[in-house]
């Protein structure tokens, strides 16, 4: 398709599950939430390894790969994607240090998170740079536009992101009278979560999944309306706190509840196209046996599913504000995780075997696929992991935060576990020995790129 593997996905790879882990890590410590507020400074260390360490890191490396796939069209400005991983990984240096220094933790002069908020934006404006660049020489297919409005909502959750940074260390002193954390924080944690994450992660799975499975890839009407619904629902909420803070005090009538309320019935409307969709892919699948990807995305799936739920269950008791935390985490490593695990089961070994067997494909014997992992050994971890997130998100709605700690464990052994196992896949580990490295092949590196 006119395609080549991207260079430095693998490191992008790598980097996010060592975020990832240790989150898990200090969770069961009982550092952050739910052991202190959610406001506090050990809580945002939690909060930004993972999305940032881990779930940007990730939607990045696998874009770098994949937006190419989409429009099939090489990817433009590749020289930028390391320096742009230099810029993010140093970025969440300097932000998880200015958090130890609002913590007490740290005692030093630097303005850390101000560094934080210049480094970080450029990491990002080079990530969407190449992207947009790239994406900008095709027509955009439905899951490139997905991807574009994913990377119109990073850029807004990067202002924001930045714009804390700069008025905790004082450097905005014009700006010190405005609650940003009522107006803004609300939008920086939606159009994250809900724009740049998830509407990025919809749009590349209406690619990846279809591919996998060998399913009917074309554009639905259903799709569309998913797209348009969606979309409608980010601008309410990106623009309901703005506007309620322009106009308070002037004695006009502010409804944010209504912006709210409509935002959230039209991105639920949004999730159950989208379920339509998925069941559409999942029925019509020519693989009639489905890889243990596939089969562990149906948790991720789920998890999405009751996440809607739970909100709207909240929504109406009026308890969203004392659950919260277990809302977000259901999303984040339920939906999210649980959708980047699955895949990186897939993607590891795909690319892994274009790296090593491409160059021969055709000219020698090579194994296939699937015969770099061992879909029988592993799915008891993905059910592990899935079974440790439900359990964890139960223990924060009902306040038991030892119960979560165990729950958390579970979670980070199945973690371990499926990332041990994406290390033997890249060491071609589970290949026969006669079948591991015909004439012509090279072992690959397990993160760095090819000399």
């Amino acid at each position: 398709m006119g395609t080549a593997l991207s260079r430095w996905t693998m490191s992008y790879f790598t980097a996010a599950l060592a975020f990832l882990v240790g989150a898990q890590v200090l969770m069961i410590a009982g550092y952050g939430f739910p052991a202190v507020p959610a406001e506090a400074p050990e809580t945002l260390i939690l909060v930004h390894m993972v999305t940032i360490g881990w779930l940007s890191l990730l939607m990045c490396g696998a874009l770098f790969q994949f937006v190419p796939v989409l429009i099939a069209q090489p990817l433009r400005g590749g020289r930028l994607v390391l320096p742009a991983l230099i810029c993010l990984l140093s970025g969440l240096a300097f932000l998880l240090a200015g958090f130890l220094q609002l913590a007490g933790t740290i005692d030093t002069d630097l303005p850390l998170l101000a560094i934080a908020g210049m480094l970080l934006p450029a990491g990002f404006l080079l990530v969407v740079g190449v992207l947009v660049g790239t994406l900008l020489r095709a027509n955009l297919t439905l899951p490139a536009r997905f991807v574009a409005a994913g990377l119109a909502c990073v850029l807004v959750t990067v202002t924001l992101g930045a714009l804390f940074a700069l008025l905790l260390s004082g450097f905005l002193p014009a700006l010190a009278g405005l609650d940003f954390r009522t107006h803004a924080l609300p939008v920086h944690i939606a159009v994250g979560l809900g724009g740049w994450l998830t509407f990025t992660a919809i749009g590349v799975s209406y690619r990846l999944l279809p591919m996998f499975m060998l399913s009917p890839d074309g554009e639905r009407a259903s799709s569309r309306v998913v797209w348009w619904s969606g979309i409608a629902a980010l601008v309410l909420i990106a623009s309901a706190s703005p506007i309620v803070a322009m106009v308070e005090g002037t004695g006009l009538m502010a409804t944010p509840d209504t912006a709210t309320g409509l935002a959230a019935t039209l991105g639920l409307v949004s999730l159950i196209l989208y379920g339509v969709d998925l069941a559409f892919f999942y029925r019509h699948r020519k693989r009639r046996v489905i890889e243990l990807n596939s089969r562990a995305a149906q948790g991720a799936f789920l998890a999405l599913i009751l996440s809607a739920l739970l909100l709207l269950a909240l929504l109406a008791t009026g308890t969203l504000g004392q659950h919260v935390g277990a809302l977000l985490y259901l999303v984040a490593f339920g939906w999210l995780s649980g959708l980047g695990l699955s895949q990186l089961y897939k993607i590891v070994p795909f690319l892994t075997w274009l790296e090593c067997y491409g160059p021969v494909m055709g000219k020698k014997p090579t194994p296939r696929v699937q015969d770099l992992v061992v879909e029988r050994r592993d799915r008891v971890w993905f059910a592990l992991y899935f079974l440790g997130v439900l359990n964890g998100t139960g223990a924060l709605l009902v306040n038991q935060p030892d119960v979560f700690r165990v729950a958390a464990g579970a979670t980070l052994l199945a973690t371990l576990a499926i990332v041990v196992e994406l290390v033997l896949a890249r060491r071609l580990y589970n290949v026969e020995d006669g079948k591991r490295l015909p004439d012509g092949t090279s072992r690959p590196r397990l993160f760095l790129p090819s000399p």
